[in-house]
């Protein structure tokens, strides 16, 4: 009877055994029960949360920047889609297909390695930015582990360089960071979306959930430019630079109505769309951040306080014999003894002698008065970036040379842009408007600084300077009436002015009758004899011009054969200053 007990004994473990393993499977199942059924929200969403953090994953949906434009719709900048290819390091590192991927990325196998060990331990690397689609999509046929491809937006500009320097561009991301594209920012950039998937074990995407969050495109930005005149500015304005070995070269022509930019260009210029071959200052807007001396330019606005002051009128003659005064420790000469001459022809030959003599009679400060009325020294608001406002000087102390040099525009400084703005009062009988770089619906009411008779008189004496005679005789234009004024400064140096570097201006207003547009033209630095503004800015202003009118259908007031027909001009007596 005792050889029974190990039976008994084995079977007693055998049930304890099946018992426990029971009460594991009745406690999984009701856990299961619990979760699915007695719990099913909070069951339900603990295992959904569970799913989602091992295999649902949120992707970015890049947004479309704005398209910037010219006045008429032609596009300035266009966002057009592109592919970036990058990689988590942790499948390339050991992979035996870097080969195969550095030949269709285009880069040495060395140089790939070297990229993965700078990123080894991380997760994320770019391989290539902004790849046309089709290469891309080559790419990635390929199918090599740990390799990926991100949708992106990349930036165009189709007019190249021809308006980089106003429209600026945008980083690797996205971002302006000049120009425009960065004053506009928050305006041309969209807001990203964004979309869930499942990815598996390996990182790859195997279902597209779907969109959560659209992605809002950038709004779009019209600018004042007229594509067609800034094509025709930038040819002549790089023609003018390239003849004369200039420095550099700026231009612009303002609508006499409204005061918006029709064209605005520099040279040398860079293209944005090229950015390997871009070199310092290609990409600076000169003509609104670069300061220069104006010069005889500004010998116009001593005219209208010479005028102002009810002791001149532009008939008014003055003794400039025997062809130069001395002011102080200074000599000022002019290229030939004129005699007495009148105030009008005192711009017209750009006579220091005269303007020397106005403006000790006149006095510094109403000279200085008629400059800041006209915007010198003053800001435009434009919202260019670095956007300068020149210098208008107010000194403590007026030495007798500070007086005189007032006159003639030296020991100020302004920008192309701000000089075009200060003859829009001629053109727009007497009225400053503010300067837009964006399209208007209407023109600003602007401020009234002189007189619509006054502003008449003085565009009827800067027509003189065009004449046969005048300084700036090749600005003139076939079939219409043009008014302005040349000048010609010493450039500076780190030791004062230079004995043999120069800056040539011409501003000026047509048709002068019925201003239509104001330009200014600076070239930097011309090289050789005829170095002077008549010479060098003033056939630029001549093309320039011819353009802009023809584009705007302005009807010319003299038939071609009545240019023709007008006498050969006389030969020049006096400078072009």
């Amino acid at each position: 009877m005792k050889k029974a007990a190990p039976a008994t004994t084995g079977l007693w473990r055998l049930y304890l055994v099946a018992g426990l393993l029971l009460s594991l499977l009745a406690l999984l199942v009701g856990r299961v029960l619990s979760l699915q059924i007695l719990d099913t929200e909070r069951g339900y969403a603990f295992l959904q949360d569970q799913g989602e953090a091992r295999a649902l994953r949120s992707a970015e949906i890049p947004a479309y920047r704005g398209v910037i434009s010219d006045r008429r719709g032609e596009p300035l900048a266009v966002s057009t889609p592109v592919i970036s290819i990058w990689a988590d390091p942790r499948y390339l590192a050991d992979s035996d297909r870097l080969p195969e991927l550095a030949e269709a990325l285009g880069m040495p196998v060395a140089e790939l390695r070297e990229k993965l060990e700078r990123y080894a331990g991380k997760r994320f690397m770019y391989l290539a930015r902004h790849r046309a689609p089709d290469e891309a999509r080559a790419l990635l046929a390929k199918r090599i582990p740990g390799v990926y491809g991100e949708r992106e937006y990349q930036r165009f500009y189709p007019a190249g360089e021809v308006a980089a320097q106003l429209v600026g561009f945008t980083n690797l991301d996205g971002k302006g960071i000049a120009g425009i594209e960065m004053e506009y920012d928050d305006w041309l950039r969209g807001k990203p979306g964004s979309k869930q998937y499942i990815k598996d074990l390996k990182g790859n995407m195997v279902r597209d959930i779907g969109v959560v969050e659209p992605a809002a495109p950038g709004r779009d930005l019209r600018l004042s430019i007229d594509l067609r005149l800034q094509y025709l500015q930038h040819r002549e304005l790089r023609k003018a630079v390239l003849a004369s070995g200039a420095e550099s070269g700026s231009a612009v022509t303002l609508d006499a109505h409204t005061g918006e930019v029709l064209a605005i260009v520099n040279y040398p210029a860079g293209n944005p769309n090229n950015r390997r071959d871009l070199q310092p200052g290609d990409m600076r807007n000169r003509a609104i951040t670069d300061n220069y001396e104006p010069g005889s330019t500004m010998k116009s606005l001593t005219l209208v306080a010479a005028l102002e002051s009810g002791r001149y009128s532009p008939e008014t003659v003055i003794d400039t014999t025997p062809g130069y005064i001395r002011v102080g420790p200074k000599t000022y000469h002019d290229p030939r003894n004129y005699g007495p001459i009148t105030v009008s022809r005192i711009i017209e030959k750009s006579s220091q002698v005269g303007v020397t003599k106005i403006a000790q009679d006149i006095g510094h400060e109403p000279i200085r008065e008629v400059l800041r009325r006209f915007g010198i020294g003053q800001p435009m608001n434009t919202g260019f970036p670095g956007e300068s406002n020149g210098l208008l000087p107010s000194h403590k102390r007026w030495y007798a040379t500070d007086k005189v040099a007032l006159a003639f525009g030296y020991g100020i400084t302004t920008t192309p842009l701000q000089l075009a703005r200060a003859y829009s009062v001629f053109a727009s009988d007497g009225v400053l408007r503010p300067v837009s770089l964006l399209a208007q619906a209407a023109a600003p009411a602007g401020e009234r600084v002189i007189s619509p008779r006054l502003a008449r008189e003085v565009r009827g004496v800067l027509q003189s300077v065009t004449d046969d005679l005048g300084t700036g005789r090749r600005a003139r234009v076939p079939g219409y009436p043009v008014g302005g004024k040349t000048g010609t400064v010493f450039q500076l140096g780190p030791n004062g002015y230079k004995d043999d570097a120069y800056v040539a201006l011409f501003a000026g207003v047509a048709p002068v009758d019925a201003p239509r547009v104001v330009t200014v033209v600076v070239i930097n630095g011309p090289q050789g004899e005829h170095h002077g503004g008549g010479a060098v800015a003033a056939p630029v202003f001549s093309a320039v011009t011819q353009g802009a009118l023809r584009l705007l259908g302005v009807t010319p007031s003299e038939f071609p054969e009545e240019v023709a027909a007008r006498p050969a001009p006389a030969a020049r007596a006096g400078g072009d200053a």
